[in-house]
């Protein structure tokens, strides 16, 4: 299996120091790149274009949140985890709605972190328990169309595993679909809940109590 390459935006060389020394132990994970302020992140993630990125959001000359919604509008295929010392609802909801897969504080555990990184590389989203609490709380604000009323039955089916983090492979494997109709009904998903990304499904799913 190819290894994940991981960009490292941070401006703490102590930090970007601590996370390269320990992913560079991981055998399947490499670090391909550093830098210490979102104009870099930018650049270097179109030069190097990592499967992730690591970014902080509070950084020099660019603030991580316009660094994320420039490299996916450049680099889609990057996966984008905040990492970050900062958990107020501005920053968490500005960096979802601008592309980021997951959102993690700098007090995760190593293991955590690594579980993180390859579940974004399988484009599923990870997020803190203390971050999913706040978008489960600003989803439960103001009125929101009831799965039962608007999915069908195999929307459903598909939606509860999305919450449970499968991939579109793994899906398509449990409900013995093709990895392209599971892409045709998460596409519908979306649209029909006027949701964005597969974070924001996961957490109707939750909200909604289609999933423990």
């Amino acid at each position: 299996m190819d290894k994940i390459s991981v960009l490292i935006a941070d401006d703490h060389a102590v930090v970007r120091q601590g996370l390269k020394a320990f992913l560079g132990l991981q055998e399947h994970i490499e670090v391909i790149g550093e830098c210490a302020d979102g104009e870099e992140a930018v650049a270097k993630a179109r030069e190097l274009l990592p499967d992730i990125i690591l970014m902080d959001l509070v950084m020099p000359r660019m603030d991580g949140v316009t660094a994320i919604r420039q490299i996916r509008s450049l680099c889609p295929s990057a996966r984008i985890i905040v990492l970050t010392s900062f958990a107020e609802d501005e920053k968490v909801f500005a960096s979802i709605k601008a592309g980021a897969i997951g959102y993690l504080m700098k007090d995760v555990l190593p293991p955590d972190l690594v579980k993180a990184i390859e579940a974004a590389r399988r484009g599923e989203p990870l997020l803190h328990p203390e971050i999913a609490l706040k978008l489960m709380q600003e989803f439960s604000t103001g009125p929101k169309p009831s799965a039962g009323d608007t999915l069908t039955e195999r929307e459903r089916d598909v939606l509860r595993l999305i919450a449970k983090g499968q991939s579109n492979k793994e899906i398509a494997a449990e409900l013995f679909l093709s990895e392209k109709t599971v892409k045709t009904h998460v596409s519908n998903i979306l649209q029909k809940l006027h949701l964005s990304d597969r974070t924001q499904a996961a957490i109707f799913a939750i909200q909604q109590r289609l999933v423990e």
